[in-house]
């Protein structure tokens, strides 16, 4: 089938929040405002069980799909192997924590025709002390780097259009820039407020550490290639 849309889950021992999640994106798909749409899992390389529980699921659900990755390489490297699997126009990009509501695909999806990536901006968090803090620093810290003027980059609720989304120079930890690395390949950005809610199964793969010290050494590294990103532009040519 020829989707429209495709709904990229990038996952990691979320075994617990495997039920909710059949059940959410089933329902959303059906009547999701761009159709045909279907949902692509991405299973970096899961440890606790899950792996089994998805396959089924993904059996049962006609328009489930799965790719397994070998081993665990993190988020920036499901979320190339889900771009690299997308053969819909638009893909959106929804955490297995279901801390947002697949139902505001809808939200984005109402201006992504007009714009590369469409993000959504958490309303009224439902995070601990600890990480809404440490989530503001490291936002703080990329807008001033990267200049992309996005209020919250970490938002886990966007939609691209995938023939940038496959353009996209991702390394590990780039995830963290997909709004940047969106206007170095000449898209535009939107921004839209989504509901958030608290994890209620699962554990969180982040902490303080790695929320602060991963995004500082990576804005660097974002600089770096940013001056060295090949970008032209075709003025003629007699191919065929």
């Amino acid at each position: 089938m020829n989707y429209a849309f495709t709904i990229l889950v990038p996952l990691y021992n979320e075994r617990e929040n495997l039920p909710r999640l059949e059940e959410k994106l089933s329902a959303y798909r059906a009547v999701s405002a761009m159709q045909p749409a279907c949902v692509l899992f991405v299973d970096d390389g899961s440890t606790d069980g899950g792996s089994a529980l998805l396959e089924e699921m993904c059996a049962r659900n006609e328009h489930f799909y799965f790719l397994r990755l070998a081993h665990n390489a993190g988020l920036s490297t499901a979320l190339k192997a889900g771009f690299d699997a997308c053969k819909s126009p638009l893909v959106g990009y929804i955490d297995a924590d279901l801390q947002t509501d697949p139902e505001d695909f809808d939200l984005l999806l109402a201006h992504a025709g007009d714009h590369a990536l469409v993000t959504g901006i958490r309303a009224q968090r439902h995070d601990g002390f600890i990480k809404r803090i440490s989530s503001r620093i490291a936002n703080g810290w990329r807008r001033m780097m990267t200049h992309d003027g996005v209020t919250d980059t970490g938002c886990p609720l966007k939609v691209l259009q995938t023939a940038t989304a496959k353009k996209l120079p991702m390394f590990t930890g780039m995830h963290r820039f997909l709004p940047a690395l969106v206007q170095m390949a000449g898209g535009t950005v939107m921004q839209v407020p989504v509901r958030h809610y608290p994890r209620i199964a699962g554990k969180a793969k982040y902490h303080l550490f790695n929320r602060l010290w991963g995004p500082f050494q990576d804005c660097f590294a974002y600089r770096w290639m940013k001056k060295r990103y090949i970008d032209y532009t075709v003025d003629g040519s007699n191919l065929d």
